[in-house]
């Protein structure tokens, strides 16, 4: 008998590792954005960032928006002409949050995450009405295929297999 719940207990053991397992090509897959903070903050609470001039700055680690966020994108080559930028429309919430955040952070930096690696920031220099949010550059084109399978592009219906 205690053969069999060892068993039993190893077989749930396996399947949940494997679901997290599973679970971990989808963590690849994610876009966020994160508005600059002070380094003063909660030291857990902000990442520093290493702009191309050589200055720090510093972002929220928790994500202003994130892949949830998007409605849909339009891939485009980036100026530097060996990566792509993205623009993405908001969903309508997400948007009106936009709006707000923009227009509490004027002067401020958001940087944008691409499957785990800093890839952009700009500076928001008024309120954002439009829900549209853009990534300049940095983006590889594996990204946006892997993207594609997740998030429409503008003018198309959700990608086949796409819960969201």
């Amino acid at each position: 008998m205690f053969q069999r719940i060892t068993v039993l207990i190893a077989m749930i053991a396996l399947s949940i590792c494997g679901a997290r397992a599973g679970g971990k090509a989808d963590e690849k897959l994610s876009i966020s954005f994160h508005v600059e903070t002070e380094a003063s903050d909660n030291p857990k609470m902000i990442v520093p960032f290493k702009m191309p001039d050589g200055s720090t700055k510093y972002f929220r680690r928790v994500p202003d928006f994130s892949v949830r966020d998007i409605e849909n994108m339009a891939p485009f080559p980036a100026d530097d002409e060996s990566t792509y930028g993205i623009v993405f429309k908001l969903k309508e919430n997400a948007a009106q949050r936009y709006e707000a955040i923009s227009l509490a952070n004027e002067g401020k930096m958001m940087c944008a995450q691409v499957n785990g690696r800093f890839v952009d920031a700009v500076i928001i220099d008024k309120a954002i009405k439009d829900g549209v949010i853009v990534i300049w550059r940095d983006v590889t084109l594996d990204d946006i295929n892997a993207f594609d399978k997740i998030i429409p592009r503008i003018g198309q219906k959700k990608p086949k297999g796409n819960k969201k």
